[in-house]
């Protein structure tokens, strides 16, 4: 995202793009820099190209409304001759959502991808299956809101609270409420340590790489990049109420045909008297991250589903 860009506008804009129709699934970067190499694809030709493929355009390709948005949003960039959108917007779950232009390189980036999908889907899906309502409920690491702004739409009554360290995050994730017509709690914390209370419902999606740069929103810290996800299950443990469940989408290597982060995880859950199951999503996720050698003894990366429930108090 960009500094100083003002919500109204952006929110506006995508009101916009809204009437005219704008849908667009996010891509991995690896496929979006694949398809942006082709000689077509050097300059936008339509809407989605601007605010999906991140492609320079000319002022006269857009309606002069969105334009004008644009411009009070700032988020309308010079690229040489050409202008550029300082933001993507990407459609889930029947909304749209404004996140990080492509490349996502900056440090405080706010990320949007196929991982977002998976995790929304992990969410509603435990929502589906739960026996009772949720009452107050908190996105950890909530980056665009996707997950916390779903939980909102299904459970109205919920308290819903969003916790990011990344300012830039928690300003976007924000805008994505207003634009759904949610009303959702942005906090800024580390974890949990800047929230009080309790909860019946926690999820999150944390950084699960290993990231030489260092970036918010995929450096995990830990040997394999599993540390953030096991501080999660950690302060999980200590805030869910009776029957309250944490639900935990995230990566975890496999090193010999072990899962190390699942032990770690599962002890920790058994410990604290929660109820586990654990999913493999996808067994082979991110195996061009092979070749860095932080993951000299991988056999591969695979994504899962941690579900963690605390018995009902009797």
């Amino acid at each position: 995202m960009v500094q100083g860009e003002d919500a109204g506008a952006l929110v506006a804009l995508i009101e916009a793009l809204k009437r005219l129709g704008y849908t667009f699934t996010t891509v991995t970067p690896s496929t979006h820099e694949r398809v942006n190499r082709r000689p077509c694809a050097e300059q936008a030709r339509n809407l989605r190209d601007v605010f999906g493929w991140s492609r320079p355009f000319d002022e006269a390709l857009l309606p002069a409304e969105i334009v004008e948005t644009m411009r009070r949003a700032g988020v309308l960039v010079r690229d040489g001759e050409r202008w550029r959108s300082a933001i993507r917007v990407s459609s889930l779950d029947g909304e749209l959502f404004v996140h990080s232009a492509f490349p996502p390189s900056a440090v405080d980036a706010v990320f949007f991808g196929p991982d977002t999908f998976r995790f929304v889907t992990a969410v509603v899906a435990h929502l589906d299956g739960r026996a009772s309502p949720v009452r107050r409920a908190v996105d950890i690491g909530c980056g665009s809101g996707a997950a916390g702004i779903a939980i909102a739409k299904r459970s109205p009554d919920a308290e819903v609270v969003l916790v990011d360290i990344n300012d830039a995050a928690l300003r976007t994730a924000a805008i994505n409420a207003c634009s759904a017509g949610i009303e959702v709690k942005p906090r800024k914390s580390d974890l949990l340590a800047a929230v009080d209370g309790s909860f019946d419902l926690i999820v999150s999606n944390p950084p699960f790489m290993v990231d030489r740069s260092g970036r918010t929103y995929r450096h995990g810290g830990g040997r394999f990049g599993e540390g953030l996800s096991l501080a999660v299950v950690e302060a999980a443990t200590e805030r869910l109420v009776p029957g309250g469940s944490l639900v935990l989408f995230t990566g975890s290597v496999i090193v010999d045909g072990e899962d190390p982060f699942r032990a770690a995880a599962t002890a920790a859950c058994e410990r604290a008297g929660l109820d586990v199951t654990y999913l493999e999503f996808d067994p082979d996720e991110y195996g061009e991250e092979l070749d860095d050698p932080a993951y000299a003894e991988a056999d591969r990366i695979a994504l899962v589903v941690l579900t963690a429930t605390r018995g009902n108090a009797r």
